[in-house]
């Protein structure tokens, strides 16, 4: 259980601090500078590894048609779907298989 509260704090967490940094900065005008530095773009690559990963992971344990919805949200909210859907499924999923 504790491990889903975690889940579930860090996603409330990113979704907060994506809500402020959007009343800060444009999205894609921030993107562009962040591309601009090096350990910028390997962070970008970073995070698109992780998209990736969350994406495999959602195909090896939900039916297709609900780990494509995900992986095409997950585009849209970014990591707040890997840690609700870790929050809520895939901890029992993961725990059971291991």
């Amino acid at each position: 259980m504790a491990v889903r509260i975690l889940f579930v704090a860090a996603a409330l967490g990113l979704a907060a601090s994506i809500v402020w940094a959007s009343g800060q900065a444009p999205l894609w005008d921030s993107v562009v500078k962040v591309a601009a530095d090096p350990w910028g773009l390997v962070m970008l690559v970073d995070l698109y590894a992780g998209f990736l990963a969350a994406a495999a992971l959602f195909f090896l344990v939900e039916r297709p048609l609900v780990a494509v919805v995900m992986v095409l949200v997950m585009m849209l909210l970014g990591n707040i779907v890997t840690l609700l859907w870790l929050a809520v499924r895939g901890w029992q999923r993961l725990k059971g298989a291991v």
